[in-house]
């Protein structure tokens, strides 16, 4: 019972809980603001209706979803003070820099530029216009990686000195932080990865439009429009994920032999990926396995004849440098993660693939099942995303900030485990309620589809009256 009501094990829930909630906003926003962009540049070029119903409909999605963001994300920055002072005393000097240059640069960004977007229809000249819908594109990616640098420091900790007699980690190099190898890496594979889900997101409306035979001028061409986006993103996530796990080699060696569940150090033809593994319940012994030759040893190092180091060496490792203790995450939660990661994507990119075989020639396909899982297939690159970041959390275990601060370092002084239970119920009962709202939001904006586009199939006039939010 004790355990259950550790302040520690509590906030980890806490604020593992509520950022997985506000992160399923963070990568529609950033993929959506770009989707909208892109049609109100295909309408600004070609003048054609269809384009301007589509910027219009899928802004109105944009919205939604990114007002539902900041309301989220607010809870996020008093978690630091309430749940984790301790860490806030100890990084917050090199933490918040990033964070503060989100807020009043990339933050302030968005906010002012959607408001001109939002107001400036019938105001601002057709191309001014167009620029604020890509610098509020742009200040969704900006705010993203200064997030991100955030997060690598964490990661890989630079670009700071401790101050001993202070007891506090001090900002030095402010480039250093925001070049963070890790936040580099990291950065192209998030913006990827969120691509893919907001033309998931664009590929479900679609076809719940498209398997009832209406909105045909505009859902057909969206359609596409995302499935095409759902395969080139899925390549370049794939291709940005095998450049940042060669960096979680070089600074978090840990993580990468947690994610294979490789207990002991191996090269070349013994360093295998196991694509499927079972073994005894305490994770030391494998008892059966699928597995193909030399593939860790090439993801970890490009080459086929590797070294990967294994979580026994390199708990000898770490506790000569930091001392007894353990230092290996939670193995089954790491690889299981790190494989409903890929596996979730993948599924992504080959649906997307198959879907644009079967609308190949402007076909739409008479079978309800293939509009039934272009629907319902939408969470699995949003699942894929937050498995993703289950991984990336839950294998740097037990740092808080690698080889800094501990996790149960971190902690507020004198909480208590009842003060952050009755916060999880509240904040439980608040998110509950904001997910209805959202959800039925979106629901009744999607399957009300492009105001004023006609119903069924109609030619592209050349003009369009402008409908103002």
């Amino acid at each position: 019972m004790n355990d259950i009501l550790s302040p520690l094990v509590l906030s980890q829930w806490q604020f593992g809980l509520t950022t997985i909630y506000h992160f399923l906003f963070i990568p529609i926003t950033i993929g959506m603001a770009t989707t909208t962009a892109v049609f109100q540049t295909a309408w600004y070029r070609t003048a054609k209706v269809k384009y301007l119903h589509l910027t219009q409909f899928f802004g109105k999605i944009f919205l939604i979803n990114f007002a539902m963001g900041v309301v989220t994300g607010i809870v996020q920055e008093f978690q630091f003070g309430m749940n984790w002072s301790t860490y806030s005393r100890f990084v917050g000097d090199v933490f918040g820099a990033p964070l503060a240059m989100e807020g009043l640069l990339a933050f302030f960004l968005e906010a002012t530029f959607i408001g001109l977007w939002i107001f400036g229809w019938d105001k601002l000249p057709k191309g001014i216009h167009l620029a604020t819908i890509w610098l509020t594109a742009a200040g969704t990616i900006l705010s993203a990686y200064f997030i991100l640098a955030a997060n690598a420091f964490m990661q890989h900790p630079v670009g700071f000195r401790v101050n001993e007699a202070r007891g506090r980690a001090e900002l030095t190099d402010i480039w250093a932080v925001l070049t963070n190898k890790v936040s580099l890496a990291s950065f192209p594979h998030t913006i990827a990865a969120s691509f893919m889900v907001s033309s998931a997101l664009v590929i479900c409306i679609a076809a719940w439009h498209l398997a009832r035979r209406q909105n045909l001028d505009t859902m057909r061409p969206a359609m596409v429009f995302a499935l095409w986006t759902m395969i080139g993103a899925g390549i370049l996530t794939v291709l940005t994920g095998d450049q940042l796990g060669l960096v979680m080699v070089q600074t978090q060696p840990m993580k990468m032999a947690a994610a294979e569940a490789a207990y002991n150090t191996v090269s070349g033809a013994d360093a295998s990926f196991s694509i499927f593994t079972l073994g005894t319940p305490d994770g030391v012994s494998e008892l059966f396995s699928i597995r193909i030759p030399y593939l860790l040893s090439f993801l970890s190092t490009h080459t086929l004849t590797g070294t990967v180091e294994g979580i026994n060496d390199l708990q000898a490792q770490y506790r000569t440098l930091y001392g007894p203790g353990g230092y290996a995450p939670v193995v089954w939660v790491t690889y299981w993660a790190f494989r409903w990661m890929i596996g979730l994507g993948m599924l992504s990119v080959l649906f997307s693939a198959v879907g644009l075989w079967l609308m190949r020639k402007g076909r739409l396909p008479q079978n309800k099942w293939v509009w039934r899982i272009a629907v319902w297939a939408f969470p699995l690159p949003l699942a894929a995303m937050i498995v993703g970041w289950i991984f990336t959390e839950m294998g740097r275990q037990p740092w808080i900030v690698f080889s800094l601060l501990k996790t149960k370092d971190g902690v507020s002084p004198n909480l208590t485990g009842l003060d952050v239970l009755i916060s999880i119920v509240a904040f439980t009962l608040i998110y509950g309620i904001l997910a209805v709202v959202e959800f039925r939001l979106l629901k009744r904006a999607a399957q009300k589809g492009p105001e004023g586009a006609p119903v069924t199939d109609a030619s592209d006039a050349p003009t369009a009256t402008v409908t103002v939010y």
